[in-house]
């Protein structure tokens, strides 16, 4: 079996890899972006990678908007999704006590997710870009004072100690990922029972009502419906959905349906529903 490589975002040890691991098995390659444009990219190019993992959305914080404009100019087909339930923990150089501690680094939206713990105590809280980069270079440098928020995984990489593990107040805290590879590699799921699609409407009165209607009437199940403005547009909306279906007869069927009703319509992609772990 060929080994997988994908994109990322962040570096190693980020959540990005926790989650290509969790779908992929431990043995995944990872190839390291600075931002989601690049995943995009290098999940494009088949000399870099076999594909790319890109959170979508998180639980708390919501859609992340700009992924799924990137979705779109992607071409990049959509084979899979996992929901990773985010773990923060604070980590140290081997044999520091937590009464050493003086300072506190990791990406501003960890320390913002661990604020009740770290309220606790009288450190100094410093932002970085990276959670995981946090714990790289608190290894790197052997600090005695210093502690990072990251990963299990970075902590496991980079050779440090959990000194608290799962920190983060809201602990039913999940961010989605999407798997995806270029069209021409992407096989057919087996067993599969969700799909995204694209679409937008002739913007006549009712026309969005009347696709929903006929989404509900093959017995699909609309788990998600995100708007966009179409850029230029006066005021016109296109729509992301996901649909959870039983049979890939349902879907076809609604598909048949709707696809009279939009102006556009593009198939993202079709895969199994991902498991919260």
């Amino acid at each position: 079996m060929e080994t997988q490589r994908v994109s990322i975002q962040g570096f190693e040890g980020s959540f990005h890899q926790v989650a290509a691991q969790q779908f992929f098995g431990k043995g995944v390659e990872v190839v390291p972006c600075a931002t989601f444009r690049e995943v995009v990219k290098i999940a494009g190019n088949k000399k870099e990678s076999t594909g790319g993992v890109m959170a979508i959305e998180n639980s708390i914080a919501g859609s992340i908007l700009p992924n799924y404009n990137l979705l779109q100019k992607s071409g990049l087909k959509v084979t899979g999704e996992i929901y990773l339930t985010i773990k923060q923990n604070l980590m140290v150089n081997p044999g520091v006590q937590i009464e050493d501690i003086k300072e506190v680094h990791s990406h501003p939206m960890a320390l913002q997710q661990c604020l009740d713990f770290l309220d606790k105590h009288h450190w100094k809280l410093v932002e970085s870009e990276d959670t995981a980069l946090s714990a790289k270079r608190l290894a790197k440098a052997r600090s005695k004072h210093h502690a990072a928020i990251a990963s299990k995984l970075a902590a496991d990489l980079f050779g440090l100690e959990i000194i608290a593990p799962n920190i983060h107040t809201m602990k039913a805290n999940y961010t989605r990922f999407l798997v995806l590879q270029r069209s021409d590699a992407a096989l057919p799921v087996i067993d599969a029972d969700k799909a995204s699609i694209h679409f937008h409407t002739d913007h006549s009165r009712g026309s969005l009502a009347k696709v929903l209607s006929a989404i509900a009437g093959q017995g699909i199940n609309l788990s998600k419906l995100q708007s966009f403005p179409i850029p230029g547009s006066d005021w016109r909306y296109a729509f992301h959905a996901d649909l959870e279906f039983e049979s890939a007869g349902q879907l076809e069927s609604a598909l048949n349906d709707i696809r009279p009703l939009t102006a556009e319509l593009t198939v993202y992609g079709i895969y199994k529903k991902g498991k919260t772990i």
